[in-house]
């Protein structure tokens, strides 16, 4: 049975948000790096526009969508409202996002930098999504999904789409999962090419690796240094379709293994990785996956909109 987003959606995604996004560079790294006798791959996605790779599903939703008066709107954690935020005004559309309490307060005030409504409210993200439906059925407005909607997974897939043209020879990638767009996104389009595709999630947050065991998606609690960006407690029906058939498995990394990711990144290539942006990493340094002798990793580092003083807490 044909997964829901081809290779060709995602060509097509990748023509037209083209203008619109950074084509992110493949840093190569030598056999040895981070505990691992092959070569890794680092797809550094966290240099893309507002910082982590979530501009590309949202300008693909934005431009595949005719525009209400209202605008448009999302609930998001923190980095899903930056990148439709970014997208709105560079298309010139208004836009509303609403977020939990616990989002960031960096990613709060580049919501704001970039000229949309924010609207801040619950313990959540499932709470926001909860007041942002309310206000999308008052207003007409068009929702834009996180994670769990085609235009959105197909914008997400590009990723992959360039890292094969950039560093191909690749057997595995590990790819962080907060609502699973990304890693649908990215699978959809290695389907059937013989790469595997493992999601990485944070044990106090692992809505997929749930549904995935239960055989449907299921909602669970989040409790992780990453919630602001990888807390989604339910994938939702479309992710979990195509992780079933598409995603090889999904491993579990503790907070303690992400703070080390967090530091190692810092201390070897000054990079400032946000907990779910290093969450990848972590899976390969802590042995969440253990890569067999030789393998080629590829590992997606996607999100840089850390708290600074937080980072410095971990280093």
């Amino acid at each position: 049975m044909p997964l829901p987003v081809s290779r060709d959606d995602i060509r097509a995604a990748h023509a037209r948000i083209r203008p619109y996004i950074r084509r992110t560079p493949v840093l190569s790294v030598p056999d040895g790096a981070f505990g691992h006798d092959g070569p890794v791959s680092l797809k550094l996605e966290f240099l893309q526009h507002a910082g982590t790779f979530k501009p590309r599903g949202a300008f693909n939703a934005l431009l595949t969508a005719e525009i209400p008066p209202a605008g448009v709107a999302a609930a998001s954690g923190g980095n899903h409202g930056v990148a439709v935020a970014y997208a709105a005004r560079k298309l010139g559309v208004p836009a509303r996002i609403f977020v939990p309490e616990i989002s960031s307060p960096a990613k709060v005030e580049a919501i704001r930098r970039f000229g949309a409504e924010v609207v801040i409210g619950g313990q959540r993200y499932a709470d926001a999504l909860v007041a942002c439906d309310v206000y999308v059925a008052a207003t007409g407005a068009l929702s834009i999904h996180a994670y769990d909607a085609l235009p959105t997974i197909q914008g997400q897939g590009t990723v992959a789409l360039e890292w094969e043209e950039d560093g191909p020879g690749l057997d595995t990638v590990l790819v962080a999962v907060g609502g699973g767009g990304l890693v649908a996104g990215i699978a959809s389009y290695w389907a059937g090419r013989g790469i595997k595709v493992v999601g990485v999630e944070p044990e106090g947050s692992r809505a997929l690796h749930a549904s995935l065991e239960a055989g449907r998606a299921v909602d669970v609690t989040v409790e992780s240094i990453a919630a602001d960006s990888l807390g989604a407690r339910n994938t939702g029906p479309l992710v979990y379709a195509i992780a079933r058939e598409a995603v090889d498995h999904v491993a579990l990394v503790t907070d303690a293994a992400i703070r080390d990711a967090q530091r190692t990144l810092w201390r070897d290539y000054r990079i400032a990785a946000e907990p779910g942006g290093a969450a990848a990493l972590g899976a390969l340094l802590g042995g969440a996956y253990r890569a067999r002798s030789g393998e080629r990793v590829g590992v997606l580092l996607c999100g840089a909109n850390v708290e600074l003083s937080k980072l410095a807490g971990a280093l």
